[in-house]
C-alpha cells in the first residue's frame, strides 16, 4: 500500500455533547502531521432499503452517494461509538449497511480502529465485539490492540471536551500508531 494520506472518523453518537465525538476529536488530534483526518457524518442517510439501492434503482439516494464518496477517500477508519443495547448503535450500523453494499464498497479491505466511551462501567466492550462479524464480512483489517474502552467518561473529559486522563491518551496514541502501521502492510 502507498503512503497513508487520509483517515476518516465515524462517530456512533449523533447527540450534542457526545463523549464519543470528544473521543474522536482526541484521536484525530493524535494523528501525525501529513495525514488528513476528517470526521464524516451520516445523520441524513435514510434507513437502508434495498429498493433504493443498486441494482434495483439507477442511483442511490444523494446523501448515501455523498457518504460513500467520503468513505472511499479514506485509507483507514477510526470509529468512536457508544454501546446501545449491548451492540452497535442503530444509526451507525445503518450507515455502514449502506456503505457495505456492492463490489464497490468503500470499506472493503481497509484498516479500522474502534474505540468507545461510556458513562457506565463496561467501556463499550460489547459494541466493539459486535463489530467483528461486520469487519469479517467486509474483509477489513481491524486494529484490535490496544483496546480503548473508556468507562466513566464523565470523569475523564472536562467541560470543554478535553480528555484529562493521561493514561487513556497514551492508549489512544498507541491505537492510532497501530492503525497507521496497519495501512503500511
Amino acid at each position: 500500500m502507498e503512503k497513508i494520506r487520509k483517515i476518516v472518523g465515524l462517530c456512533g453518537s449523533l447527540r450534542k455533547g457526545s463523549y464519543n465525538a470528544m473521543l474522536l476529536k482526541v484521536a484525530g488530534g493524535l494523528i501525525p502531521e501529513g495525514i488528513e483526518f476528517e470526521i464524516v457524518t451520516y445523520d441524513d442517510v435514510p434507513v437502508y432499503n434495498a429498493d433504493h439501492d443498486l441494482p434495483e434503482t439507477e442511483e442511490r439516494p444523494a446523501s448515501v452517494t455523498k457518504f460513500r464518496e467520503a468513505l472511499a477517500a479514506a485509507d483507514a477508519f477510526i470509529i468512536a461509538s457508544p454501546e446501545y443495547n449491548y451492540s452497535i448503535p442503530g444509526g451507525l450500523k445503518n450507515a455502514i449497511d449502506w456503505a457495505s453494499r456492492g463490489k464497490d464498497s468503500p470499506l472493503m479491505h481497509k484498516p479500522v480502529a474502534v474505540m468507545g466511551a461510556t458513562q457506565g462501567m463496561w467501556g463499550t466492550v460489547r459494541m466493539q465485539t459486535a463489530f467483528l462479524p461486520v469487519f469479517t464480512f467486509l474483509n477489513m483489517n481491524p486494529v484490535l490492540q490496544p483496546e480503548v474502552l473508556i468507562a466513566q467518561a464523565q470523569n475523564k473529559f472536562d467541560a470543554d471536551g478535553n480528555l484529562t486522563d493521561e493514561r487513556t491518551i497514551g492508549i489512544i496514541q498507541k491505537k492510532v500508531e497501530n492503525l497507521i502501521s496497519a495501512c503500511k502492510v
